[in-house]
């Protein structure tokens, strides 16, 4: 279990939290019928006659579901379960026009597997996977949109979600947090979902329970649909803090599902939680057992890519990167392939920290994904090289690289525009460098009175006298040699 505590007012507090993520396959059609699942799509426009429930109609599986399913079973080091089974699991919503959901219980298609997650502190920790199974998504009921009615939107209903349920091996906000994020983040490198919290199509209930440190779990509340990776650790702290406030109050936890809302950062209750027998499963009667071979599981194990875990061992093997620097271009397959790309024109830790931080702080100022870069993989490489030959100054570089990145204009193309071509003529720095040593008698009098500190002060003067041109380190050897002398 994690360090993490809570203080509460009778001492401390473990924090035991598991997740189950729902993550919508990425597929051109629904889990049991043809209808489209694009996103943004006028309300019922992708609705078929079997997700509105018409009589008499028979859903059928989409083949493509079932292959995304196992796909991502494998990348979380899963059990495949080579039979599985459909079942009813009955409730009443009015966005449920089915009056019950096909799901499976349990006979899932994914059994046992694990994540390794990168931790804030540079740890890692192994989080258990319980199970994936498939099920059709609900409908949604909107409530905004007359004073005194509730409209329907069948869009979602019947589109194909992988249920992702993780063991209670999460101690913490944070823990938590980098599970969600690493489960995405292997989600988008297989292209089994696109893992866009923003829009629905991931989304996470965070059980949380508390338990003085070494006792029994707690009775635990599930914070429904939570969609971003800040409002799960937001939840989760949130949430243990008003158990513990329960508990040390004289009253007991309700196992119950409540509602995260973190304009006012509180949870609030819906309603009891339901138990698996609340549900009455029972195997769907329209649809078979789902049967595959082992040709089917090896054919969709050969269609995985190298996964993050690997890349990020790679990456510190390859380039000799850190963990740290691994793990964040790593996270994303997008942001991995950038920086190979700019790795081929330079050294790799060099590369790493440009990306990293020079490309970042930009784009996040900007609000810009890596896709909308101004400045492509190849034109980063390129301003690298530039350094590397010292064509131009680490300094000159930066300067560079905002034009690029505000103009779109390559490195070449600007530095020669502009005349900033680092002045590397042993003889031309010689001539500044005994110019600003001239000038400045009383400076020179004081560096070899002791004040040796004042090197930096001389390079400066030379760099400004140059427009920053000047090679750095043969402004440095020049001056000490004229200084010393």
């Amino acid at each position: 279990m994690s360090d993490y505590r809570l203080k509460g007012e009778t001492g401390e507090w473990e924090v035991v939290i598991g997740l189950e993520v729902h993550a919508q396959v990425s597929s051109k059609a629904k889990l049991f019928s043809g209808a489209a699942t694009a996103f943004g799509a006028d309300p019922n426009a992708q609705v078929s006659l079997v997700d509105a429930a018409m009589p008499g109609m028979l859903p059928v599986i989409n083949g493509e579901c079932v292959r995304q399913a196992v796909r991502t079973g494998l990348a979380l080091n899963a059990a495949i379960n080579k039979q599985s089974v459909f079942a009813r699991k009955n409730y009443f919503y009015a966005d449920l026009p089915q009056g019950y959901q096909i799901s499976q219980y349990d006979q899932p298609v994914v059994g046992e597997g694990e994540v390794e997650v990168d931790l804030p502190d540079g740890t890692t920790k192994v989080v258990g996977i319980e199970r994936l199974h498939l099920e059709q998504d609900a409908g949604k009921s909107m409530h905004d949109q007359h004073p005194k009615k509730s409209f329907i939107d069948l869009n979602r209903s019947g589109v194909a979600l992988m249920e992702i349920v993780s063991k209670p091996d999460m101690g913490s906000p944070e823990e938590a947090a980098a599970y969600v994020s690493t489960l995405r983040s292997i989600l988008r490198y297989i292209g089994s979902c696109d893992g866009n919290m923003a829009e629905g199509s991931m989304r996470a209930d965070v059980n949380v329970s508390v338990r003085k440190p070494g006792e029994a779990l707690g009775t635990r509340a599930e914070l429904k649909n939570i969609n971003s990776v800040r409002f799960v650790r937001q939840a989760v702290e949130i949430e243990a803090l008003r158990q513990i406030a329960v508990i040390e109050g004289g009253g007991t936890v309700d196992q119950e599902t409540r509602l995260f809302d973190p304009s006012k950062g509180e949870t609030r209750s819906m309603r009891n939680k339901e138990e698996a027998h609340d549900y009455r499963y029972f195997p769907d009667p329209d649809l078979l057992p789902l049967e595959f071979d082992d040709a089917f599981v090896e054919e969709c194990r050969g269609t995985l890519p190298e996964l993050p875990a690997e890349k990020k061992k790679r990456f510190m093997e390859s380039y000799g990167l850190g963990a740290y620097d691994a793990a964040v271009l790593v996270a994303d397959w997008e942001i991995a392939n950038y920086f190979e790309e700019v790795a081929k024109h330079g050294d790799p830790k060099q590369a790493a920290n440009w990306v990293t931080v020079e490309l970042f702080g930009r784009l996040n100022k900007a609000d810009k994904t890596i896709l909308e870069s101004p400045v492509s993989a190849a034109s980063l490489g390129e301003l690298l090289g530039l350094m590397a030959d010292d064509t131009i100054s680490g300094k000159i570089a930066k300067d560079v690289f905002d034009e690029m990145f505000e103009t779109g204009k390559g490195a070449k193309e600007i530095v020669e525009a502009k005349g900033l071509k680092q002045i590397t003529d042993s003889g031309e720095i010689e001539a500044i460098v005994d110019k600003v040593v001239a000038d400045n008698p009383d400076q020179v009098e004081k560096y070899r009175g002791g004040k040796t500190g004042l090197i930096g002060w001389f390079v400066g003067q030379v760099m400004k006298a140059s427009q920053g041109k000047a090679n750095p380190k043969m402004v440095n050897d020049l001056l000490q040699k004229k200084l010393d002398g």
